[in-house]
């Protein structure tokens, strides 16, 4: 197993729910770390990370996608409680917290999120985030009212509204670690910097993950369809276009399925 803390690790999602955990991910985890910060673009950064929430959130039924998504890993992870030498204590522990989860958002009413579509403030900047600028002073008043409030009262209500959607974030954060730990990764080669990999139509692909060093000079893309995925290896360049590199690469990856 490579070593986390010196790799880069890049991730392709095999389904469109898939796409829009991973996503959720990235924004909660955004939203939060702002809020470490007192600063008003702390502030501002983490509210902006939330309204990108609520757009993804608004798009779809997110509340019944968790659920559909929670069931499917609950009905795995039961089938697995016969098998010998699987921990039964922490077993039993996940599908509590799954079964929990699945509980708190059956237990919601109306739409994920729907206090802060009612809310005042987030209709206002709602319907100016999709304006380059939009979010500028003169735009909004009662933004920049807000904005130059207390830090301590900006965090107390950023950390209100974050919380209002703990459930979902939580939830995701779980399941997307479960995937994540369903497989080990293993070395491979991308012989001139091509690589490429049939997949199982019979097991529930839903994660591609590739290692590469901190230092490499390489990133990677992945493509896949439903029979098998690609993984070219190209050459970093901020200042021209990025080109395949004829070199072989040496890297990890795991295929996770659950």
């Amino acid at each position: 197993m490579p070593n986390v803390s010196t790799a880069t690790i890049y991730e392709h999602p095999l389904n469109e729910r898939l796409r829009f955990f991973l996503r959720l991910e990235f924004l909660f985890r955004l939203a939060r770390h702002s809020l470490r910060g007192d600063a008003v673009w702390d502030s501002h950064n983490s509210l902006t990370a939330l309204l990108e929430i609520l757009n993804i959130v608004s798009r779809i039924d997110m509340k019944t996608e968790v659920i559909k998504e929670l069931d499917r890993i609950n009905n795995t992870l039961t089938a697995l409680t016969q098998t010998p030498g699987v921990n039964t204590d922490t077993l039993s522990q996940l599908l509590t917290t799954l079964g929990g989860f699945k509980t708190q958002l059956h237990n919601m009413d109306g739409q994920l999120a729907q206090e802060l579509r009612e809310n005042e403030l987030f209709k206002l900047v709602i319907q100016r985030s999709g304006i380059p600028g939009g979010l500028c002073d003169f735009d909004l008043p009662p933004y920049r009212h807000w904005l130059k409030q207390p830090a301590e009262v900006r965090i107390e209500k950023l950390r209100y509204w974050l919380g209002t959607l703990d459930t979902l974030r939580l939830s995701v954060e779980l399941m997307l670690k479960l995937i994540r730990e369903s497989a080990t990764a293993v070395p491979q080669m991308a012989t001139g910097g091509n690589y490429q990999q049939n997949l199982d139509t019979g097991t529930p692909y839903q994660l591609i993950r590739i290692w590469l060093p901190a230092d490499s000079p390489h990133f990677v893309e992945i493509s896949a369809g439903k029979h098998r995925f690609t993984a070219r290896f190209l050459n970093a360049s901020d200042s021209i276009r990025p080109t395949q590199t004829d070199a072989d690469v040496e890297f990890h990856i795991s295929c996770c399925a659950l």
